[in-house]
């Protein structure tokens, strides 16, 4: 097998930024008659639309392939950052990798912020390694695989400076490439935000569908503002919205074991939200300060404090979510 190193290259199929906004029956940039319909004759854009590659995206039945064999697939979601969605995520695939009879795979979106390798444990010298069946997931347990941009780094500390192309292109080498086997669920963290990762893999994974997205708040009406534009963007890409949680609810003391509020809500925090927009709250989660050192070594929090009113609530939530989606079948 060899060790892969080096990032992928531009995705072709990425689209140049038009000159100006398309004229009334625009066929599309992806259409068969893109710069030749008649209403392409007048339009500034013609010459760009016609040199694009068309017809539909060859490599979407190779993805729909590859994932077909994944049961459920849930996208993480924030809007905000700083609000602990990836540290939730790493929770949440912690808790589903408990139950010994499900197989669970994590996929880290985040190309400029690859954080959940370190927060699942995996070795600063892991590398990605390419077989016949595909690139093979990195496991930090028997039955929890991950993948991420982390792994193919030459360093820890390398940064990530690309434009959306070459972003949307590795997307789509981990969505067509990665031999992922049979799983029972893939979860999917995504960066901060409404933006090219988040447009790429819903729309690879349009045809082999999305389960739903778990959106992950904190009280404050500063984060529900952003959280706000990231539901109003799964409407209108067609994600179902399994629900809410709020994160960082209240803080956890460590030696006592008493709550306090740390970030007040002053509209109704999460819970008002999610009846606002009619989604579902699937629970409050209080910030334990132990949650940040077990996430630093890359520990399971459940394993090391399961006395912790954290450790229930997340357990609660994720127990919430498997019913929602489970309720879908």
């Amino acid at each position: 097998m060899t060790s892969l190193q080096t990032p992928p290259p531009e995705n072709r199929e990425q689209l140049p930024e038009l000159n100006s906004k398309e004229p009334e029956h625009c066929p599309g940039p992806q259409s068969e008659q893109a710069g030749s319909a008649d209403a392409c004759q007048t339009c500034d854009n013609k010459d760009i639309c016609t040199s694009l590659p068309k017809g539909p995206d060859p490599d979407i039945p190779l993805i729909s392939q590859r994932l077909g064999s994944i049961k459920h697939k849930i996208l993480v979601l924030s809007g905000k950052g700083g609000v602990g969605k990836s540290t939730f995520t790493s929770m949440l695939c912690w808790a589903l990798a408990s139950d010994e009879d499900l197989e669970i795979g994590a996929m880290d979106l985040d190309i400029c912020g690859p954080s959940l390798p370190k927060m699942l444990g995996a070795a600063t010298n892991e590398s990605v390694h390419a077989s016949n069946s595909g690139w093979t997931p990195v496991y930090v347990s028997d039955n929890l695989g991950m993948m991420s941009i982390q792994f193919m780094l030459p360093s820890e500390d390398s940064a990530i400076i690309w434009r959306g192309s070459k972003k949307s292109g590795l997307i789509k080498q981990f969505l067509k490439d990665v031999d992922w086997g049979e799983l029972d669920y893939l979860v999917i963290d995504t960066p901060p935000g409404t933006t090219d990762e988040h447009l790429s893999v819903t729309t690879y994974m349009k045809e082999v569908g999305i389960d739903g997205a778990l959106v992950v708040t904190t009280p404050q009406e500063v984060a529900l503002l952003d959280v706000r534009k990231e539901i109003d963007f799964c409407k209108k890409a067609g994600i179902k919205v399994l629900g809410l949680v709020e994160n960082m609810s209240g803080f956890v003391c460590p030696g006592c074991g008493n709550e306090s509020r740390i970030f007040k809500p002053t509209t109704g925090g999460g819970e008002q939200l999610a009846k606002d927009l009619n989604i579902k709250f699937l629970g409050s989660v209080p910030l334990d300060p132990r949650i940040g050192r077990v996430c630093d070594s890359g520990e399971c929090f459940f394993d090391l404090y399961p006395e912790s009113p954290a450790s229930d609530a997340i357990l609660e939530v994720v127990e919430s979510l498997r019913d929602e989606i489970e309720g879908q079948l």
